[in-house]
């Protein structure tokens, strides 16, 4: 689950990932939801960041050479289109790759680049909100953020376990539970 801005305010962000087709050299992406030019650039960033952390951690699994993905945001005719649902892509696109979950009440935030950085956000106000209205308890920031979220009200704050990182290797840990000293 991704967190995104609106004009309305912030707003939770579904994304959704599929295999479509499997094959030897099958691999490929296919993105659907209303999106932007500059979303649909994350989608292939998130792409590529995602085969290269699966190599990785599992350099015999030939999931995303042989197969063709189908990526969903789904949320109506609503236009959506910024870089900060990147991180969120790529825990979609690997949650399927290695058949793990991600945690249930985990949201994130982040544009990534290609070598796996994660850059600052704009609304950190309105997704922390966003991430309360749907009871989501643990929330991955940009570690660029942290001074946005330190200004906000302490009752937007109560209760929620927040996480600031630096580095897509972070968000993986956090969402698949890989190192629990990593979480702070």
């Amino acid at each position: 689950m991704g967190l995104a801005w609106t004009a309305m305010g912030g707003s939770t962000l579904y994304i959704e990932t599929t295999q479509v087709e499997q094959g030897d050299g099958k691999g490929a992406l296919h993105v659907t939801g209303q999106l932007g030019d500059v979303m649909k650039e994350s989608a292939q960033i998130a792409h590529t960041v995602a085969r290269a952390i699966l190599l990785e951690k599992d350099p015999d699994n030939p999931f995303f050479a042989n197969s063709k993905l189908h990526l969903h945001v789904p949320a109506g005719a609503t236009p959506k289109d910024g870089p900060s649902a990147g991180c969120t892509m790529i825990t979609s696109m690997l949650s399927l790759a290695m058949k793990k979950p991600v945690k249930r009440d985990l949201a994130m935030t982040g544009e990534v680049t290609l070598t796996g950085r994660i850059l600052p956000i704009g609304g950190v106000k309105e997704k922390t909100i966003a991430a309360r209205r749907s009871e989501i308890k643990t929330i991955i920031f940009p570690s660029a953020n942290r001074r946005d979220y330190d200004e906000l009200a302490s009752n937007v704050k109560e209760g929620l376990d927040v996480h600031f990182v630096d580095d897509y290797s972070q968000i993986f840990n956090l969402a698949f539970g890989e190192d629990e000293a990593a979480k702070k």
